[in-house]
This record gives structure tokens, sequence and C-alpha cells, in this order.
């Protein structure tokens, strides 16, 4: 029932925006959203986007301690467009639907001209939503290669010969047009399949980085993981071809970050060309990274730092007129109550996140500690990060702590060390009382 209802008001909301079309914009100040997400980045490849960095990181918020409260593709996803934790929006793994209401459905009522271009959910079909005036988007999760890709295009199926991430580009451009034509402030949810696999570089950039440097932290193919969880410490050490296919891995996500980062500065001028640039709220973030053989694993939905960590900013000139670095401890479920309270939406009362509105706005208010959570192929595990440490409990397994001020490779596991046994207590206890009985076993 509650399905029907959504559907029927956002039917009723198309009637009332169709017939405002192409008023005059007149006082309506509400800031428009540009909502960037990349799909499997890790948070140490910015260098590899410097056009992207420049435009957004550098002329807002840089958060240094951004995570994702589920590293997996469609949990996080849903994290960020409801605010939720997983264990509350019900989307453990990637083949679950999402069937609660989204912020994009609470903008679409309240007066947004809505877009998406790119991925939406692993567990969505293709379809256009109705909760979106304007829709470019494929089937599931991965695109089976990045050139002439399959895209509902406004409802409509069919082959477009190109590649993705210009395609999106382009699709994007024709968006921000469209929405210059609108009587009422945008939504954009830009969300190209870079860097993901099958990780197909642009054809002009597949002689780039054939020098690359190997990726050799003091974790890669760790020899000792016997103080990790049996779906680690199980693994043989990496082969010598596991270790080339890492590497080719490696280099082919950074050289579709190198494509995604050209399109960037066409997004950011087309802001500026139609004079909205400075009132849209533009937020990067990442659905979760990804391992390049730290611990002896190419996977994601772990909870170390390669997993969980993003690129994460937010460039909005009347809220953060400097650009800086913030240190506090930010997540993907913050995304959605920032724009709830920027957009002068009311929030669900079932939001977990915190508006970013404060913190940039220098509160002293501000959370000491996040909960991660994840229910991957290796494991469900739950854990506390404080952005300076972690503990991690996983089921039937071993439990984990990290000092990642002294460890920030987690190399040494020290949840029976003695120096930290009133750390470990303290955010066991945050962890038992922030994690729902029985979240670990849906």
């Amino acid at each position: 029932m509650k399905t029907i209802q959504r559907i029927l008001l956002l039917a009723l909301t198309a009637i009332v925006a169709t017939a405002c079309r192409g008023l005059p914009r007149i006082n309506d100040t509400r800031p428009n959203f540009l909502i960037i997400v990349t799909d499997d980045q890790r948070y140490d490849t910015m260098e590899y986007m410097p056009n992207t960095q420049r435009l957004i990181f550098d002329q807002g918020a840089t958060f240094s301690r951004g995570y994702v409260t589920t590293p997996f593709c469609c949990p996080s996803r849903a994290s960020i467009l409801t605010g939720m934790y997983a264990h509350n929006h019900g989307v453990y793994v990637n083949e679950i639907p999402l069937e609660i209401g989204t912020v994009a459905e609470a903008l679409y009522r309240n007066g947004y001209f809505t877009g998406l271009v790119g991925k939406y959910l692993n567990s969505w079909n293709g379809d256009m939503r109705p909760e979106f005036d304007y829709w470019v988007s494929f089937w599931g999760g991965t695109m089976k290669h990045y050139y002439d890709p399959d895209l509902n295009v406004n409802g409509t199926w069919s082959k477009h010969a190109g590649y993705s991430t210009y395609l999106f580009r382009d699709y994007g451009l024709e968006f921000l047009d469209e929405a210059a034509r609108q009587s009422r402030p945008f939504f954009l949810l830009y969300t190209p399949n870079a860097p993901h696999a099958p990780f197909t570089p642009a054809k002009e950039d597949t002689a780039l980085y054939t020098d690359l440097p190997p990726y050799r932290p003091l974790s890669f193919n760790e020899a000792d993981v016997s103080d990790k969880p049996e779906s680690i410490s199980n693994m043989a050490e990496l082969s010598a071809e596991d270790i080339a296919a890492i590497d080719n891995t490696r280099r082919r996500q950074i050289l579709t970050l190198v494509a995604l980062d050209r399109t960037i500065p066409d997004i950011v001028n087309k802001l500026s060309e139609i004079g909205e640039l400075d009132s849209t709220v533009i937020i990067f973030i990442s659905d979760n990274g990804k391992h390049w053989g730290e611990h002896r694993l190419d996977s994601k939905s772990t909870a170390y730092e390669e997993s969980v960590k993003v690129p994460f900013a937010i460039r909005y000139p009347p809220l953060i007129p400097s650009p800086y670095v913030e240190d506090r401890i930010v997540a993907n479920i913050d995304i959605a109550p920032t724009i709830y309270e920027l957009s002068e939406t009311a929030a669900p009362g079932n939001v977990d996140g915190r508006s970013l509105v404060a913190l940039l706005g220098g509160a002293d208010d501000w959370r000491d500690h996040i909960l991660l959570e994840a229910w991957p192929d290796r494991g469900a595990w739950a854990a506390i990060h404080t952005g300076d440490s972690i503990y991690i409990e996983t089921v039937d397994d071993l439990t984990e702590f990290y000092d990642l001020t002294r460890d920030p490779f987690q190399m040494e596991n020290a949840v029976n060390d003695p120096q930290y046994r009133d750390v470990i207590a303290k955010l066991k206890q945050y962890l038992d009382a922030e994690r729902p009985s029985g979240a670990l076993s849906p």
C-alpha cells in the first residue's frame, strides 16, 4: 500500500511540475544539487583527477576522514539516497531492492527538477523511475563494456555508440540545459560507472601510465595474516599471476578515472554558463573503495581503510566561502540530511546521518565515531571507527582492533594488547549500543 501511495503522489507531483514548466524561477532561492558518485574509487586516487581536484575539492571542503558505512555498491548507494544505515534501509547486499523513500523522491515532491545520469542501484533493472524528470541509466550495477552500452534514455532502451563516460557527460550537459529552462531548482544524481569493472580505458588513453610504479605498501601480499579473520588468514599468498592481475586492474582503473576527470570541466563550465555554478551544491563521493593486494585482497566489503575510506568533498560557496580540509568524521549517510536541510525539505524521522551544514558552519558538536557494517561474501562484520582507530567484530570469527596512528596499514591486530584495553572496551560499548540485535544476520 505504501508503494502505491508513493507512486500516486509522484504522479500528482509530475502533473503540477508539467503545468509549471518554463515559468520563470521567481523568489526560489533554494540551491541546486549535483551529486557525483563514482564506482569503486579508492580514497588515494585523486592525484589522477587533477581537474576534479581543482574544480571541486580545492574550491570547498575536502573530508580527510570520509567513510561509507557499508562498503558495497548497492547498500552504499542506498545509504546515500536515504541517509540511513543498511540495517535500517534493508539493502544488505547488491541484489536487494530499496523499498523505502529517497531524498530524490522528496525533492521531486518539493518542486525540484530531478535527473539521474549513470548507475542507479544494482538491484534496479534500469527502467525510468517516476521521481525523475530526466533519466539515463543502464541495467543493474555492472556495464559489460564501457563502449557502445545499452541505455534507457527517458524510458526508451537503445544501444548508444561511444564511450560510456563521454556519453554520460553529454547527457549530463543536456540535463543542465533543460534545467536552465525550468522554473525550479534542480537535483542531478550523476553516477558514471568509472572506475568499476571491467575498467575499460578510453581508446585515446590506452598508452598512458605504461611505466606506472608498482603499488607495494607494507600491507601488500601481507606475509603473516594469522591475526586476521579466517576469510583472510586461510588465503594463500598472492602468486605472480595474481599480482600481475592486480597491477593491471589498478592501471586500468586509473585510466578510467583519467577519462572521467576529462569530463568534469565540461560539467562545471556548463553550470557557469547557465549562471548556476555558485548556486549549486556539488558533492563528490565514491560508493566504496577496492583493495589492490593489501592483506592478499583484491576485493571490497572489508572494514580496512582501502575499502571503507573514500574521496569525499563538497563545493558550495555560500556555505564554504574558503576552501579547507575538514578532519572530523563524515560519511555517506550525511549526504541526504544535508540535502534535506539546504533544500528546505522535511526530512523523515528515520534518517541516521547528520546534516553537514552545522559542521561546515564551524559547530563544535560533532560525532567522534561512526558505525560501519557489512554482509559480504567474506562474513558479516560491524565496526566502530574513530578516525584514529577501528574496532571490528566479525561474526563467528576474530575480533580486531587497529591503532591507525601507529599502524596505518592495519598490519598488527592489537585487540589483545593490554595498553588498549580501556579504549577497546569503550568502542565495544559503542558497537553494542548502535548495532541492533541480530543486525548482522538479516
